[in-house]
C-alpha cells in the first residue's frame, strides 16, 4: 500500500515568487534612477473610482491604464523610461471578480467561474483539491491579464456573526494556514500573484476600520497570526495585505512589529506588503511600518510621503527599500514579461473543478434511517423553499464574483433527470419574480440585498404534495457580505416564517410516512437546534458557487458520498459561543466618522479578546460546553474503522511520525478526513484540552479497501507561547496524540515522551497590549 503524508506536506513554494536574489538587486537599482516623485508614485496606489458614490477617492477616477482590466479594483503607477509598467490587481477570493460588460454595444463578455466559498474549501480539508482550485482561479487572473489576485483570506472565524466569515476558511489555524498555502501555491503556479489577507485579527465587519483589537501576545501568536504564519512559510505568497483593524492600539499597516519584525524578520518573508483599500491613517507611518504600497492611492498619500521625505521625517531609505520591493513584485507580473492574455479562459473546465470541489466540500450533519442518498423507488420530490430555486453562488462585496449563471437546486435536479413537482415550481418561481420586482436596487457592489420573504403555504396544499409526491426537500439560505455584521434575529436564529415551513412540511411528510431532508446554503454558522428534530437528513451545502445546485445533487443521489467536516462549531445557542460576550465590542464614540467619499467609517471602538486562546473548539473541548456538532464533524454514506495508531519513538528526539490505517467497511466508496489532536502535558502554561496538529484525507477508497496515512510531528507543534520568555516553549512530560473523525470522536490514541524542555523559538518582544486583559483560563 502506497503511503501518504498529511497536510504538513513538504513545502513547494510557487516557482515564479519573484524573492531573488537578482530581481532583488535589478530592482535596487532601478529605484536608484528614480526621481523622488516616481519613487512615491510607485508606492502610492493610482487611485479607484468608488461605484455609487458619485465620485472617486482623492485619488484619481481612472488611472493609468486602469481600462486594462474593467472592473479590477487597482493599479500601480508606471514608469515609462525604465521600463516599468502598470500592474493589475483585481479581487478575489471565491473567484477573479472584475466587470463582465466592457461595451454596451457588444455582446461580449468577461465571466469569470464563481468558486465554492472559503469555508466550504476548508470543509473538504483536502489540500491537493484546494490547490487545483487555485489552479483555476489563476489561469483566469491570467488571461484576463491581471497580476495580482487578491486573495485568499484565512482570518479565523472568531464569532459565528462575522460578517465576512463566508471568506474565511475556519476557526483554527492549522486549517486555515494550510489550506490558504495550498490556494496559493495553485494560483501562484500560474506565475501570477497571490494576496494572503487581512493580516490580522480582521475578525469583524462592524467598525473594521476605526476598531482596535485588544489581545494578548498569546493569543495573537497562537490563534490569529499563526495560519499566517503556515501560509508564508509554506507558500512563500507574492503578497500579504494588512488589515483595517488595530491590534492594541495601533493600525495593522501602521504597525513595524507586526509588518517587519514578525512577518519579515520571525517568518521570512520575502514579498510585498500591500494596505487594504483606504487603510490607515498615516501614510508616512505604514512607510516606516514596512508597508510598502498604499492602495488604491490618494493625493493626499502622496503629498504627505514627499513632505516628510523633504523635513527628514522619513528616510529615503525607507522610502527606496518600499519601492524595491514593489519593483520587485513589478518585475515578475505578466505585465513586465510581456505575457500575452486571450480574454478567454476555460471557463468550462473550471466550471468542472467548481463541480468537484464543491461537492467534496459539503458536510452531511444529519441522515437518520440513511434517508440519503435518494432511493430508486422515489419518483417525484416535492422541493421547498425561496433558495431552492435561487441559490446563493457566494456572499457579496469585494467576495462576490460576475458569473455567467448559478446552478440552483431545482436545476441541479432536473439536470441529473431526477423529476420534481411542476406545479410546485411554477408557484415559487411567480412568487420570486414578484417579490424581486418589489425589491429596492442596489446602489453600491457592496450592498447586501435584503432576504425575500419566505413564501407562506397553504396546510392544504402541503397536504397534498405530501401526499403527491414521495420526499420534501427544504432549502434555508443566508448571504452576508462586508461592512456588516450578522445579526441573531431572523439570521442566526431562523425567522418566524422559516420556522414555520420546517415544521408544516415536516409534519405533513411524516404523515405519510415520508422523509424530509433540509439543505443548507448558507455562508455561516447558523442555529440548528430549535428545528433539527424536524428534519431526516440535513445537509450543510454551504455556497458552492455558480456550479453549487449540481454538486448538491450529485450528493443527494449518491454519485458523490460526502466527505466534508466543519471547519468550525456549530454551538448550541448562540449564547454559549465565548466571543458573543464581547462581540463586537464597545462604541468610544458618540458619532459616526465619515471616510472619502462620504462612507461611514463606523464608530471609533474597542474588543477585548478576553476569550484568549480558546477559541472555537479549543473553547468547548477545554470547558465541556455541549455543542449543537463539533468542529471536524461529518457524516459519511460508509463507515470507516481506524487502525491503533503506530509512533516512530517513544520518546520525542526533534520530531516523531504518527501512522494510522484507515479501512472503508461499509458499502459504498469514500474518502474520510482524518483529524490528529494532541493533548499536551500541565507545564507553567495552561492549555487547552487538545488542539488539532496535523490532518490528512484520504484517497477514494473502495468497501474493504484501506490507506496508511503518515503524520509527522515536530518541535512547534507541540510548543505554546510563553509570553514572559516570547518563547514557543514545549513542555517536559508526557502528550497524548488523538487522532479520530471530529474533536469529539477520538478514535485512537497513542502517548510519547518529552523526556526536558524545549526552547523552540525565541522571538521578539511585539504586539505588547496596552492593558490588562482579563483573561479567560483553563
Amino acid at each position: 500500500m502506497k503511503k501518504f503524508i498529511g497536510c504538513f506536506f513538504t513545502t513547494v513554494v510557487a516557482f515564479n515568487s519573484f524573492a531573488q536574489v537578482n530581481e532583488q538587486d535589478k530592482a535596487s537599482k532601478l529605484v536608484a534612477k528614480m526621481t523622488l516623485e516616481e519613487k512615491i508614485k510607485l508606492v502610492v496606489g493610482m487611485g479607484m473610482s468608488l461605484p455609487g458614490a458619485g465620485g472617486a477617492g482623492s485619488g484619481p477616477a481612472v488611472g493609468q491604464t486602469m481600462n486594462k482590466v474593467p472592473g479590477a479594483a487597482g493599479t500601480t503607477f508606471a514608469i515609462s523610461r525604465l521600463g516599468i509598467p502598470t500592474i493589475v490587481l483585481a479581487d478575489g477570493p471565491a473567484g477573479l471578480r472584475i466587470q463582465p460588460i466592457r461595451d454596451s454595444a457588444s455582446k461580449k463578455r468577461y465571466y469569470c467561474t464563481a468558486f465554492p466559498v472559503g469555508t466550504l474549501l476548508a470543509s473538504s480539508w483536502d489540500t491537493v483539491m484546494v490547490k487545483k482550485v487555485g489552479e483555476a482561479m489563476g489561469n483566469e487572473v491570467r488571461e484576463y491579464g491581471t497580476d495580482i489576485f487578491l486573495a485568499p483570506a484565512l482570518n479565523i472565524q472568531r464569532n459565528p456573526l462575522g460578517g465576512r466569515n463566508f471568506e474565511y476558511y475556519s476557526e483554527d489555524p492549522v486549517v486555515s494556514g494550510n489550506i490558504a498555502a495550498a490556494m496559493v501555491n495553485g494560483i501562484e503556479s500560474n506565475h501570477v500573484g497571490a494576496s494572503i489577507k487581512h493580516y490580522a485579527a480582521n475578525n469583524q465587519e462592524t467598525n473594521r476600520n476605526l476598531v482596535n483589537t485588544i489581545s494578548s501576545e498569546r493569543a495573537l501568536r497562537e490563534i490569529y497570526l499563526r495560519g499566517f504564519e503556515i501560509a508564508v512559510k509554506k507558500s512563500q505568497p507574492w503578497t500579504v495585505m494588512s488589515s483595517y483593524n488595530k491590534i492594541n492600539g495601533t493600525y495593522t499597516s501602521q504597525d513595524y512589529d507586526l509588518l517587519t519584525t514578525i512577518l519579515r524578520k520571525e517568518w521570512g518573508f520575502k514579498g510585498l506588503v500591500m494596505t487594504d483599500w483606504f487603510g490607515g491613517n498615516d501614510a508616512v507611518a505604514q512607510m516606516k511600518a514596512g508597508n510598502d504600497l498604499l492602495m488604491p492611492g490618494t493625493q493626499k498619500q502622496n503629498e504627505a510621503i514627499t513632505a516628510a521625505i523633504k523635513d527628514g521625517s522619513l528616510d529615503i531609505k525607507v522610502l527606496d527599500d518600499n519601492a524595491a520591493r514593489v519593483v520587485s513584485m513589478i518585475l515578475t507580473s505578466p505585465a513586465y514579461r510581456k505575457v500575452s492574455y486571450s480574454d478567454a479562459p476555460s471557463l468550462k473546465a473550471h466550471a468542472g473543478v467548481a463541480r468537484a470541489a464543491a461537492a467534496e466540500g459539503m458536510i452531511l450533519l444529519k441522515n437518520e434511517l440513511n434517508t440519503l442518498p435518494l432511493k430508486k423507488e422515489i419518483k417525484k420530490i416535492a422541493v421547498f423553499g425561496n433558495i431552492s430555486y435561487d441559490f446563493i453562488s457566494g456572499g457579496t462585496g469585494s467576495g462576490d464574483v460576475n458569473e455567467a449563471y448559478t446552478i440552483s437546486l431545482i436545476d441541479g435536479l432536473l439536470n441529473a433527470g431526477i423529476q420534481v413537482d411542476y406545479d410546485l415550481k411554477k408557484t415559487y418561481e411567480k412568487f420570486i419574480i414578484t417579490e424581486k420586482e418589489k425589491a429596492p436596487k442596489k446602489k453600491f457592489f457592496f450592498e447586501l440585498p435584503a432576504p425575500l420573504p419566505e413564501m407562506q403555504l397553504e396546510e392544504n396544499m402541503i397536504a397534498a404534495k405530501a401526499k403527491e409526491t414521495d420526499i420534501a426537500l427544504i432549502t434555508i439560505g443566508r448571504n452576508a457580505g462586508e461592512f456588516q455584521d450578522r445579526k441573531e434575529e431572523n439570521d442566526y436564529y431562523l425567522s418566524e416564517q422559516e420556522n414555520n415551513l420546517v415544521k408544516k412540511v415536516s409534519e405533513a411528510f411524516h404523515l405519510q410516512n415520508k422523509k424530509v431532508v433540509v439543505i443548507l446554503n448558507i455562508g455561516g454558522v447558523i442555529d440548528v437546534t430549535s428545528w433539527r428534530e424536524s428534519a431526516d437528513a440535513i445537509l450543510l451545502a454551504w455556497q458552492g458557487g455558480q456550479e453549487g445546485g449540481n454538486a448538491v445533487t450529485d450528493i443527494l443521489s449518491g454519485k458523490v458520498t460526502p466527505s466534508g467536516k466543519l471547519p468550525t462549531t456549530f454551538p448550541v445557542s448562540y449564547k454559549d459561543e465565548v466571543s458573543s460576550k464581547n462581540f463586537p465590542g464597545k462604541n468610544l464614540s458618540a458619532e459616526p466618522l465619515k471616510g472619502i467619499g462620504g462612507f461611514s467609517l463606523g464608530y471609533d471602538s474597542e474588543v477585548t479578546y478576553e476569550e484568549g486562546i480558546y477559541v472555537g473548539y479549543r473553547y468547548y473541548t477545554s470547558f465541556n460546553v455541549k455543542t449543537a456538532y463539533p468542529f471536524g464533524y461529518g457524516l459519511s454514506y460508509t463507515d470507516f474503522e481506524y487502525s491503533p495508531v503506530k509512533l516512530s519513538t517513544a520518546t520525542f528526539k526533534g520530531k516523531i511520525t504518527a501512522s494510522v490505517t484507515i479501512k472503508n467497511t461499509g458499502k459504498a466508496s469514500g474518502k474520510e478526513v482524518v483529524q490528529l489532536y494532541i493533548t499536551a502535558p500541565s507545564g507553567k502554561l495552561h492549555k487547552p484540552s487538545m488542539e488539532l496538529k496535523a490532518f490528512a484525507k484520504t484517497k477514494l477508497l473502495q468497501t474493504g479497501q484501506s490507506q496508511t496515512l503518515n503524520f509527522e510531528i515536530n518541535e512547534k507543534d507541540l510548543a505554546s507561547f510563553e509570553t514572559e520568555s516570547s518563547s514557543w516553549v514545549a513542555d517536559a512530560g508526557n502528550y497524548i496524540i488523538k487522532i479520530g473523525a471530529s474533536s469529539e470522536n477520538i478514535l485512537q490514541t497513542a502517548g510519547f515522551n518529552v523526556p526536558l524542555p524545549i526552547i523552540v523559538e525565541k522571538c521578539n518582544k511585539a504586539l505588547v497590549p496596552k492593558v490588562i486583559i482579563n483573561e479567560l483560563k483553563k
